[in-house]
């Protein structure tokens, strides 16, 4: 005599109620093949935040690389990105009078820049901070 349990964990497509059955012959279409593609196409939340944080990764190399090469070579030796989160650049400066010299006089023209590259709503403001 098999057992509720044996049944329920099979791994079979679940047996449809009576109601299920009564809408299909009424609507005259069986969605059986359609609720199996959807069923198929379902994967672990794992594997989708894994393919978002290297995306994320991915592109703040990328910022990272234009910095780099887009900037006064004097402006990368004192100040490096280091993220971005909703439009905004975080950059940090190893001391305060740069981060003066940048807040005050550069951060214009180095955002104006990193927009022409990337963007205006991928890049909207950018933070500097000592660190």
């Amino acid at each position: 005599m098999p057992r509720f349990f044996d049944s329920a964990l099979s791994l079979g497509a679940p047996r449809r109620s009576a109601r299920q059955r009564v809408l299909a012959q009424w609507r005259r279409v069986d969605l059986t093949p359609l609720e199996k593609a959807r069923a198929d196409s379902a994967r672990p939340v794992a594997d989708l935040a894994h393919r978002v944080l290297q995306r994320k990764f991915h592109m703040d190399a990328i910022v990272v690389k234009v910095w780099n090469e887009l900037l006064d070579p004097n402006i990368v030796a004192h100040a490096q990105p280091v993220g971005l989160r909703r439009g905004t650049l975080f950059v940090t400066v190893d001391s305060s009078p740069w981060l003066n010299e940048l807040v005050r006089y550069r951060r214009k023209e180095i955002l104006d820049r990193l927009q022409h590259s990337f963007g205006r709503e991928f890049i909207q403001r950018i933070s500097f901070r000592v660190g």
